[in-house]
C-alpha cells in the first residue's frame, strides 16, 4: 500500500484520530497513559498506533524501558499542501472580495 493511501487509512479511523488529538493535547506519552483515555484494550491500542507509525504519523522514542510516542505532523501538513491549500486560496478571494463589497469597497 502507497504512503497516502496509508496515511488516509490511518485517519480514518475515530480511535486513531483520538490517539492523534490526546498526543496533541500532550506529546510524548507511553502506551499506558494513551490507554487511559480509551474504552479498549492494550492490544488494540497498540494496534491502532502501529498503524499511525506505519503512516508516519508517529515518531517513537525509548526513555530507559518506556516507549515514548510523539505526533508527526508533517504528513499533515502535506495533505494540506497538496489537497486543501488549493481549494481554499478561491473560497478565500471571494470571501474578501465579498466582504470589500458590502464595505462599500468596490463597485
Amino acid at each position: 500500500m502507497n504512503r497516502s493511501n496509508l496515511l488516509f487509512k490511518a485517519l480514518a479511523d475515530p480511535s486513531r484520530r483520538k490517539l492523534m488529538d490526546l498526543l496533541h493535547d500532550r506529546d510524548g506519552q507511553t502506551l499506558n497513559e494513551l490507554c487511559e483515555h480509551l474504552a479498549m484494550t492494550r492490544q488494540s491500542v497498540t494496534q491502532h498506533l502501529q498503524a499511525l507509525e506505519s503512516a508516519n504519523l508517529l515518531a517513537i522514542r525509548w526513555q530507559g524501558r518506556e516507549k515514548l510516542h510523539f505526533l508527526n505532523v508533517v504528513p499533515l501538513q502535506e495533505i494540506y499542501e497538496r489537497w486543501i491549500r488549493k481549494f481554499e486560496r478561491p473560497r478565500l478571494k471571494a470571501l474578501h472580495k465579498l466582504k470589500r463589497r458590502l464595505e462599500g469597497e468596490e463597485p
